[in-house]
């Protein structure tokens, strides 16, 4: 009986690492814009846009609420206690950026970052999956 709880805390145990990969791929995801806070020069890369332009500013906003995500992904990696609310956070987000993307016709120039995004789903799923067992 000692034996099978030694597996079971071993199995929860790879399950929790599972999630830790998880969660820091998706906070990957997002750390790469959240830098063009600081970095703008990557926002101009990234959704190849000028940096004199309106849109621009809305972007530079936009890399403060990666940010937000990223650190709502490297908190849930230490705290399984905020996992669900960083799950919804996460996952609004990518699959708000997804709908627009596909309304607005799927355009070339942000075809990696909606690929990224669909990488971040995957990953979401498999955490959102562990919340149910």
């Amino acid at each position: 009986m000692n034996n099978k709880n030694k597996n079971n805390n071993r199995f929860d145990n790879q399950k929790d690492w599972i999630s830790i990969i998880c969660w820091g791929i998706i906070g990957a995801i997002h750390a790469v814009p959240s830098i063009g806070l600081f970095n703008p020069w990557i926002i101009t890369k990234l959704y190849d846009i000028d940096i004199q332009s309106n849109a621009f500013l809305l972007l530079h906003h936009r890399a403060a609420l990666f940010l937000s995500i990223t650190i709502n992904c490297i908190w849930a990696i230490f705290n399984p206690n905020v996992r669900k609310l960083a799950a919804v956070t996460v996952g609004l987000s990518m699959i708000s950026f997804l709908f627009i993307y596909w309304n607005c016709g799927s355009p070339i120039v942000l075809r990696n970052i909606a690929q990224a995004d669909c990488v971040g789903l995957f990953c979401l799923i498999i955490i959102i999956k562990q919340f149910f067992k």
